[in-house]
């Protein structure tokens, strides 16, 4: 039910949505707010969190991490639901602070498995919601519930303010739960601003009205809590972009995320100044560059300003710039592709400048410079952050999460939003400016912490968590174990021995069959693949000697898997996947 907010509120013009509350239980579990992280505060990304008071269950966000050099042939990482997925029916809604993918991403795999609970955010966040939806072919399934920052959304036992901060995506939100334990801050993804692209700060009078109020906990975005100073503002690069592209002589290639709509923006405004016309390359770009301008949070300061390749081919050098993605050398993004000559329309011209307006994720170094060595190659001018400030950080550094504490005024606090190194170095910094050091809880996903009126304490309990692995179109099917087998595989590849095994005897009825991928080149290796025949004879013919009366293939694999492994590294000093096949005659 939707309806004009009434009373004091109304000043906002808001409105308030409103589920029936639960019932109040008399355990003391059931009196209390239960916080439980299940992802983003042992990595940087998963972004999840649940709220649980009664009956009644708040998620915020729901987002994906992405897989490191560890984890092979993985997609993307998602939280483990189990807990939503067995308490479905107490979920009241899910609300969405912003519209990167480390807080939507998981959104299509998760919502179907929770019973597809109604989803509350801003308008643009809302869009990229659906668009996400519509790839997976789910529209339709969840509804999308688009408000206004000042509206008032009550959810069973929360009732939820909004408040606008400042990060690189615009629509971004922080929020001020009330529920029977106290008022909850929310603040993931921010930082202070205060000469923002689209000229919206922060709302500082929210957070000290907050603060007046009375704060019960703080959550809090850690990612730079170890980097001193104040955070630089998004529009401080717009001189330099205009700067660069004024100077270049050639063409401008511009390679970003897609969800810098600010620094997007500056881009527009730059090749509008110096008459370049844009292309947009880059699936995900092309489609949140559509969302954006149709939305109007961006703008265009000319008609006909973005053409195709084909039409900017026809231009002069000077007069083009191109939007791309591939700032963390993505293997299939538009930039790795234009770097390997595989692009279908862009091809590197010397005179190129090549700008890559990011920091790398870590993990991504190595792809990263490959690329760049390989635009440098073909002639490109690549400019980059260790080069010129073409990057700026869309979250708080030190001394603007220590205004944010002192503006809400948290009787307890809690990091979140980052490695655990990160979250340390926030807590410190909350109790440098005043918070009690039994008032600040590092958590693991999976931890509870539990809040009365009176007091807050992590629980022992702990839910199910871990990673869940997106490998294609499977999604949780792939664990430790294929994942451990990967990693052998990827490190020492694979040994394969064929026997063939007389059922009635036990023994080899012919030499075994080797087969190599990764491990040795097998033509020139002849010596120890007869060594190996000869151990794996050796083997067969004593586990199937004197009293053989059944086969026991299992036993006979088990043995050539070990015995052949450890004659295997004895030669080679290297572990390949043993992979023992009988065949029964």
């Amino acid at each position: 039910m939707i309806r004009k907010q009434s009373g004091p509120a109304s000043r906002h013009s808001g409105r308030t949505t409103t589920s029936a509350p639960a019932v109040a239980q008399k355990s003391s579990s059931k009196n209390s707010l239960r916080v439980i992280p299940l992802g983003g505060i042992e990595e940087v990304g998963e972004n999840m969190t649940i709220l649980e008071y009664g009956d009644d269950i708040l998620v915020i966000d729901m987002g994906l991490g992405f897989p490191d050099e560890t984890m092979p042939g993985i997609d993307y990482i998602i939280p483990n639901t189990k807990y939503l997925e067995e308490n479905k029916k107490k979920i009241k809604g899910v609300i969405i602070t912003h519209g990167h993918l480390d807080h939507i991403g998981a959104i299509p795999y998760i919502m179907p498995k929770i019973g597809d609970p109604p989803i509350y955010t801003l308008k643009l966040t809302g869009e990229f919601i659906k668009k996400r939806l519509e790839e997976f072919h789910l529209m339709g399934r969840s509804q999308i519930h688009e408000l206004n920052k000042d509206d008032i959304l009550t959810l069973g036992n929360f009732r939820i303010r909004f408040f606008r901060l400042n990060h690189n995506i615009p629509d971004s939100i922080g929020l001020a739960i009330n529920t029977p334990a106290g008022l909850l801050v929310y603040a993931t993804d921010w930082k202070f601003d205060h000469t923002p692209v689209d000229g919206k700060p922060t709302e500082f009078d929210k957070l000290a009205k907050f603060g007046g109020e009375g704060v019960a906990l703080l959550m809090s975005d850690s990612t730079n809590a170890e980097k001193p100073g104040y955070s630089m503002s998004e529009k401080t690069l717009g001189e330099t972009i205009d700067r660069i592209v004024g100077d270049a002589k050639g063409r401008v290639i511009f390679a970003t995320f897609s969800t810098l709509i600010g620094r997007l923006q500056q881009l527009i405004d730059a090749a509008h100044k110096h008459n370049r016309k844009l292309v947009v390359t880059g699936r995900s770009l092309v489609n949140n560059v559509e969302i954006c301008l149709s939305t109007n949070y961006l703008r265009l300061p000319a008609k006909n300003m973005i053409v195709k390749m084909e039409q900017a081919g026809k231009l002069p050098d000077n007069q083009v710039l191109i939007l791309t993605t591939g700032s963390q050398g993505e293997e299939f993004s538009a930039l790795a592709r234009i770097s390997r000559s595989e692009h279908k329309t862009i091809s590197i011209k010397k005179g190129d400048t090549v700008i890559v307006s990011a920091s790398p994720i870590p993990g991504n170094e190595r792809s990263i410079s490959s690329t760049l060595s390989s635009l440098a190659r073909q002639g490109a001018r690549v400019l980059y952050q260790k080069i010129l400030d073409i990057h700026t950080s869309g979250h708080a550094y030190q001394e603007d999460l220590k205004l944010m504490i002192a503006l809400t005024k948290p009787k307890n606090f809690m990091p979140i939003h980052g490695e655990h190194h990160m979250l340390v170095a926030h807590a410190d910094l909350a109790k440098s400016v005043g918070v009690p050091e039994s008032n600040v809880f590092i958590l693991d996903n999976g931890q509870m912490l539990e809040i009365t009126s009176n007091s807050a304490k992590t629980m022992e309990a702990k839910i199910p968590t871990g990673y869940v692995f997106v490998d294609g179109l499977g999604v949780g099917d792939v664990g430790e174990v294929v994942l451990r087998d990967r990693q052998v595989m990827s490190k020492d590849g694979m040994f394969v021995v064929i026997m063939t095994i007389d059922r009635r005897t036990g023994k080899l009825t012919q030499q075994p069959d080797i087969i190599s991928r990764g491990f040795i080149y097998m033509k020139g290796s002849e010596d120890l693949l007869k060594e190996v025949k000869h151990e794996v004879r050796k083997v067969v013919e004593t586990k199937n000697g004197k009293g053989y009366k059944e086969p026991n293939w299992a036993y006979i694999r088990s043995e050539v898997r070990d015995q052949i492994g450890d004659f295997l590294f004895q030669r080679t000093e290297r572990r390949p996947m043993i992979l023992p096949v009988v065949i029964e005659v």
